[in-house]
């Protein structure tokens, strides 16, 4: 594989994008810093076909990467390659507004591959090559300037080896027919949705025990409110606040903005400044949650009750079950949510009971909650046995 030198100019980089343009697929990379920032600062990018291999410095002064993100989110030909590729993707969107496509997560295949439900890039890389990588330059500091040559080499490698590991997974699911297993969860990485971030909505992420529509309508306003400074100034958000700070400002409001130097969490300073001026306005301009906005205290799982929580477990172990006879990761199959659903009676519109996902393990789910189905030991090992359906009381 020839290996380039760092690019730093627009005219090889241009290059470089006109030729992967015509490759099956592209594993991408990247490294970046965020612990100090809102938007995370992209710092390399690598890219490799399997051909040939570049990092590109995307600090380069005057470097044009327009033609690498093209080749990302608008060719469609071109097959883009990730290792739990959730936040690469995010910096794509934040360039572009749009996510690569089409895409594929070699993580996600490894859920396929019984190769367990997150394995990491060092395990994956051992477990298809043979390699032990050097984790040494893991946590450099991407963003100083010059980077030296292990720097590179390190990053260079995360691209080739994951674009010789892709097509040997790629033969395998292949083999096993589970290829198609893994397009609805592709789709789903590559949903921009994921990555938008709306500060409206930006509460939902924010623990608080209160189900009072004043104190969530409060908390909504200032969560919408701190998602706003965190974005103009480029700060994380809890270096602007802290969530339990949040929350307690929203459940114990203060009168006025003196209050705030009483308010553990914040400064004395927030009693006299701008920024606490701004955070006041937030609380007294906010309103009671919608009812419509409302959460639900027990979301998604109707009827659920102590006899529905037991026919949950029961579902829990088939699951087991069934994942260790199919070698997969149980949560391709199915996700705990899904299974209280179907204990619930719901039986509409449940990945668990549509394609693949019903032939694998829903219909031997619905027959275990229905009653066509048990649990059975033989020789030591835990199976499931069919059974006639169950009799009804009194009869």
């Amino acid at each position: 594989m020839q290996i380039h030198p760092l690019i730093t100019d627009s005219s090889s980089l241009a290059a470089l994008c006109e030729r992967l343009s015509k490759a099956d697929f592209v594993a991408v990379d990247t490294e970046f810093m965020r612990e100090n920032t809102y938007w995370p600062e992209l710092c390399l990018f690598q890219i490799s076909d399997g051909k040939e291999a570049a990092a590109i410095d995307p600090k380069a002064p005057g470097l044009d990467m327009s033609p690498l993100l093209d080749l990302l989110v608008n060719n469609e030909d071109v097959l883009k390659v990730f290792h739990a590729g959730g936040q690469d993707i995010e910096i794509v969107f934040n360039l572009t507004g749009k996510t690569p496509h089409p895409l594929f997560d070699t993580q996600i295949a490894s859920m396929a591959l019984s190769q367990g439900e997150q394995i990491g890039y060092s395990n994956l890389v051992d477990s298809w090559l043979g390699i032990h990588l050097d984790k040494g330059a893991r946590f450099t500091d991407w963003a100083r300037r010059p980077l030296d040559k292990r720097q590179i080499d390190y990053a260079i490698g995360d691209v080739t080896h994951l674009a010789a590991i892709f097509p040997m997974m790629l033969e395998e699911l292949r083999k096993t027919g589970r290829g198609v297993w893994l397009n609805q969860e592709m789709e789903r990485l590559a949903d921009p949705g994921n990555y938008e971030v709306n500060p409206a909505e930006a509460w939902k992420r924010v623990r608080i025990s209160s189900r009072k529509a004043d104190v969530l309508g409060r908390l909504k306003a200032l969560a919408a409110w701190r998602e706003t400074e965190a974005k103009d100034k480029n700060l994380p958000r809890g270096r602007i606040v802290k969530d339990e700070t949040l929350a307690d400002i929203a459940s114990h409001p203060p009168r006025k903005q003196e209050d705030l130097g009483k308010v553990r969490g914040l400064s004395a300073s927030w009693k006299g400044n701008d920024i606490g001026a701004r955070l006041m306005a937030a609380v007294e301009n906010a309103g009671p949650l919608p009812r419509d906005e409302m959460p639900e205290r027990d979301p998604g799982r109707p009827g659920l009750g102590k006899e529905g929580a037991l026919v949950a477990d029961l579902l829990k172990l088939l699951l087991k079950i069934r994942s260790r006879e199919i070698n997969v990761a149980s949560r391709l199959l199915a996700r705990a949510d899904d299974l209280e659903m179907l204990a619930a009676g719901v039986r509409t519109n449940l990945p668990i009971l549509e394609g693949w996902r019903f032939e694998q393990f829903g219909r031997d789910a619905l027959d275990l909650v229905e009653g066509r189905m048990a649990f059975a030991v033989r020789d030591g090992k835990l199976l499931m046995t069919r059974t006639e359906k169950l009799a009804e009381p009194n009869d």
